[in-house]
C-alpha cells in the first residue's frame, strides 16, 4: 500500500479514537457533576428542614409569650374593674345617706316654714291692731300719715339738695375762675409781642413841592393816569412836601404808594412810565404778600398751608382794625391759642392753625357779604382738611349755633390780643367814655343794683335786685339792654351782656 494512504488511515483511526475517548471522558465528568449536585441538593434540603423546625419552635415560643402577656393584661383589667365597682358601690351608699339627710332637712324646714308663717300672721295681726290704735289716737288714716311724712322728708331733702348744689356750683365757679385766670396769665406772660402795632402808610413824602406839579402833569394827565391805573385817589393839597393816598382797598393803596415812590426816585413821570411803574409795583406787592404769608406761617410753626391761604394771609399785612395790624393780630392769636391749648391739654397744632387763620375773612370781606368769621370759615373750608379748624374759625365770635373747646380757645385768644394795653389805637378818654356809657345804659333800667364794664368794654355784668326782678325778668332785661346798646353806642366787635340775679337766704341760730 502506498505510504500516504497508510498515513491517512492512521490519522482517521487517531481521530476516531480521540473522539471516543473524549466522549467517555465527558460522560465521566457529567456523572461526577450530577452526583455533586445531588449531594448539594440533599444538603440544602437538610438545612431547610432544620431552619423550618427552628422557626416553628420560635413561633411557638412567641405565641406562648403573647398569650401570657394577654392573660396578665386581662387579670389587671379585671382587678381594675373590681376596684371601680367597689368605688361605685361606696358612692351609691354615700348618695343614699345624703338623700336621707336631705329628706330629713326638708321635713324640718317644712315644719319651720309653717312655724314662721304662723309667726308672721300673728305679727301682721298685731301690726294691724297697732295701726288701728294709732289711727284712733292720731285721728289720721295710714295714707294721710304717709303723705304727711313724705312731705316733711321731701322738704328737708330739697333744702339739703339745693344747699349742696349751691355749694358745689360756687366751688366749681371758684376753681374754674382760678384755673382760667392762671391759664390766661401764663399765656400772657409767655406771649411777647410789640406794644404798638404797625399801621398802613397813606402819606407819601416828597423831596420838594416842585414834585407836586410834576405829579399833576400838563392839564392833570399824570395824576389821572396814576388814579386810573391804581384805583386810588391822590390828594395833593397845601400840606408841604406830602401827598395823601385815599382808597378803601389797602392793597390798591399800597400799590399806589410803591409806584409813587418809584416814580419819584426815577424822575421820569408821564402816563406810559406811570403804567409801567404801577405794573412793577403790583408784581412787587404780590410777591410781598406771598412772602409775608409764608413768614407768618413759618414764625408760628405751621406747615402745609395751601398757597391761596398763604396769599390771603399775606393780604392781612395791609389791613388794620382800630389801628391794630390784622396780620400781627392773627399771629398773636395763634401764639396765645397754642399756649391756652397746651394748658387745657387739647391739640396745639389745630389751635395754632385756627388762630392764624381766624381773621382771614377780613382779606375779602369788602367783596363778600356776611360776618368775617363765617366768610373766613367758608374760605378755609375749601383748602383745609381739618374740620376742627374750620369750626373754630366760624365760632370765634359766637356767631355759630354751638361752640367747641377750640372755638372757646380762639375766642379767648382773640379777646386777649385785642384787649391788651397798646394793642389798639384808642385814646384813654374815648375808652373811659365808652365804659362809662355802657355802665350808664345798664344802670338806667329799673331793678339794676350795680353794673360793671369789664374786658376792655367787651362785656357788661349787671347785678339786679332779686326782690324786684325774677328769672324771666332777668332774661327780658338782658335783651332790652342789648337793644339799647345797639341803638345808642358805636363799638368794635360785640359786647356780651350778663345779668346776674342772686338770691340770699339768711337766718340766725339762737
Amino acid at each position: 500500500m502506498p505510504e500516504s494512504l497508510i498515513i491517512i488511515l492512521v490519522a482517521i483511526v487517531s481521530v476516531v479514537a480521540g473522539g471516543v475517548i473524549a466522549f467517555f471522558a465527558q460522560r465521566v465528568i457529567l456523572g461526577r457533576r450530577i452526583r455533586e449536585a445531588e449531594k448539594a441538593a440533599e444538603k440544602l434540603i437538610s438545612e431547610a428542614t432544620t431552619k423550618h423546625k427552628e422557626m416553628l419552635l420560635e413561633a411557638k415560643e412567641e405565641a406562648i409569650r403573647i398569650r401570657g402577656a394577654a392573660e396578665a393584661e386581662n387579670r389587671e383589667r379585671r382587678a381594675e374593674l373590681q376596684r371601680q365597682e367597689r368605688r361605685l358601690t361606696q358612692k351609691e351608699e354615700n348618695l343614699e345617706r345624703k338623700a336621707d339627710a336631705i329628706e330629713r332637712r326638708e321635713h324640718n324646714l317644712t315644719i319651720r316654714e309653717r312655724e314662721i308663717a304662723n309667726t308672721l300672721a300673728q305679727l301682721e295681726e298685731l301690726k294691724q291692731r297697732q295701726i288701728r290704735q294709732l289711727e284712733l289716737i292720731s285721728g289720721m288714716s295710714t295714707q294721710e300719715a304717709k303723705e304727711l311724712l313724705l312731705k316733711e322728708v321731701e322738704g328737708e331733702i330739697r333744702e339739703d339738695v339745693a344747699r349742696r348744689i349751691r355749694e358745689i356750683e360756687e366751688q366749681m365757679k371758684r376753681e374754674a375762675d382760678e384755673r382760667a385766670r392762671e391759664m390766661i396769665a401764663v399765656a400772657l406772660q409767655r406771649c411777647a409781642t410789640d406794644v404798638v402795632s404797625e399801621v398802613t402808610v397813606t402819606v407819601v413824602p416828597l423831596p420838594s413841592d416842585e414834585m407836586k406839579g410834576r405829579l399833576i402833569g400838563r392839564e392833570g394827565r399824570n395824576i389821572r393816569a396814576l388814579e386810573h391805573a391804581t384805583g386810588v385817589d391822590l390828594i395833593i393839597d397845601d400840606t408841604p412836601e406830602t401827598v395823601t393816598l385815599s382808597s378803601f382797598d389797602p392793597i390798591r393803596r399800597e400799590i399806589a404808594r410803591v409806584a409813587l415812590e418809584k416814580l419819584i426816585l426815577d424822575g421820569r413821570i408821564h402816563p406810559a412810565r406811570i403804567e409801567e411803574m404801577v405794573e412793577k409795583a403790583r408784581d412787587e406787592v404780590e410777591k410781598t404778600i406771598i412772602s409775608e404769608g409764608e413768614q407768618a406761617a413759618y414764625k408760628i410753626g405751621i406747615h402745609g398751608l395751601h398757597p391761596e391761604l398763604i396769599k390771603l394771609l399775606g393780604r392781612l399785612k395791609y389791613r388794620t382794625s382800630y389801628g391794630q395790624n390784622v396780620l400781627q393780630h392773627s399771629m398773636e392769636v395763634a401764639i396765645l391759642a397754642g399756649m391756652l391749648a397746651a394748658e387745657l391739654g387739647v391739640d396745639i397744632n389745630i389751635a395754632k392753625r385756627a388762630g392764624l387763620l381766624h381773621d382771614i375773612g377780613k382779606a375779602v370781606d369788602h367783596a363778600v357779604e356776611g360776618p368775617h368769621a363765617l366768610i373766613g370759615a367758608n374760605i378755609v373750608k375749601q383748602w383745609e382738611k381739618s374740620p376742627e379748624v374750620v369750626q373754630a374759625i366760624a365760632e370765634h365770635h359766637g356767631e355759630a349755633s354751638s361752640t367747641s373747646i377750640q372755638g372757646f380757645i380762639i375766642s379767648t385768644a382773640d379777646a386777649l390780643s385785642g384787649a391788651r394795653p397798646g394793642a389798639r389805637r384808642e385814646s384813654l378818654e374815648q375808652y373811659l367814655k365808652r365804659l362809662e356809657a355802657l355802665e350808664n345804659i345798664a344802670n338806667s333800667f329799673e331793678g339794676v343794683e350795680k353794673s360793671f364794664a369789664i374786658q376792655a368794654g367787651r362785656e357788661v355784668r349787671i347785678l339786679v335786685k332779686p326782690s324786684e326782678i325774677d328769672d324771666l325778668g332777668a332774661l327780658r332785661l338782658a335783651r332790652d339792654i342789648v337793644k339799647r346798646i345797639e341803638e345808642s353806642l358805636e363799638y368794635p366787635g360785640q359786647i356780651k351782656v350778663t345779668v346776674i340775679r342772686e338770691t340770699r337766704a339768711v337766718d340766725y341760730a339762737k
